[in-house]
């Protein structure tokens, strides 16, 4: 089958070289994000559509049997446009997303809709560790009290945004061991994420709980309709399922 993969995360890259693997046509796509993505096992675009017209015309020079969508959960303007599109055109859209992260016992995570919320919870003063990365930046503005560092995996191309702040480079996936010893050094008072689930990156809640951190979890938005996987293995069992009719 000819297949469209949205990539961006573990899955996209280990579902890109199973489905090779299996002999489907597949084209994988990158928003460009990342500067040096890793490799996909397959033929890969790097960039935007420019647009949903982009997107549709481009769908209409490449036609495909199957758009797999399997970008960053919190990716919410690919993943609606990729629905719309993928409806009107009348092509499947499989989605694959990873179940959200709960609470064990021993963490102490306060739940948020919106990033601009933070500074409602967060006290003043404190030293916060943003893992959300560097384009959510601007809506922390209202920590302005607070000392901000922000872990993102390129180098960043100009200065921290705010006073109050700094950017740290760093590429997962990272230990318990690891972050422990990060936010011990740094003197880390809350930890922010986004509730991405899985596990590359789980480990920094970990330490979060280990250290008896508070965490700022923000939650994702409600998916687009249609066909939902939380893994590869249940992706690759929907692309058999429909390729055998």
């Amino acid at each position: 089958m000819r297949i469209l993969l949205l990539a961006g995360t573990s899955e996209a890259r280990d579902l890109s070289q199973a489905l090779v693997a299996q002999g489907h046509e597949v084209t994988a796509s990158l928003a460009g994000a990342t500067r040096a993505p890793r490799d996909l096992g397959a033929e890969t675009r790097v960039g935007g559509f420019g647009g949903e017209q982009g997107f549709r015309d481009w769908l209409a020079a490449h036609p495909v049997d199957l758009v797999i969508d399997a970008t960053h959960p919190f990716a919410t303007q690919i993943s609606e446009r990729t629905a719309r599109v993928c409806a009107d055109e009348q092509i499947v859209n499989l989605q694959v997303i990873r179940e959200s992260w709960m609470p064990k016992n021993g963490d102490n995570w306060t739940f948020i809709d919106r990033p601009e919320e933070a500074a409602d919870v967060i006290p003043q003063g404190a030293r916060v560790f943003l893992a959300t990365g560097r384009q959510t930046l601007p809506d922390f503005h209202g920590l302005s009290s607070c000392y901000l560092i922000c872990r993102q995996i390129d180098p960043p191309d100009g200065p921290f945004p705010f006073d109050n702040g700094e950017f740290l480079v760093g590429r997962p996936p990272f230990s318990i061991k690891d972050e422990v010893e990060l936010f011990t050094k740094l003197q880390i008072d809350w930890l922010v994420v986004k509730n991405a689930g899985g596990t590359m990156s789980r480990s920094k809640l970990d330490a979060a709980r280990a250290l008896g951190m508070p965490v700022l979890m923000i939650n994702r938005k409600r998916p687009p309709e249609g066909p939902k996987v939380a893994t590869v293995e249940g992706a690759l069992e929907f692309v058999d399922a429909y390729h055998q009719g």
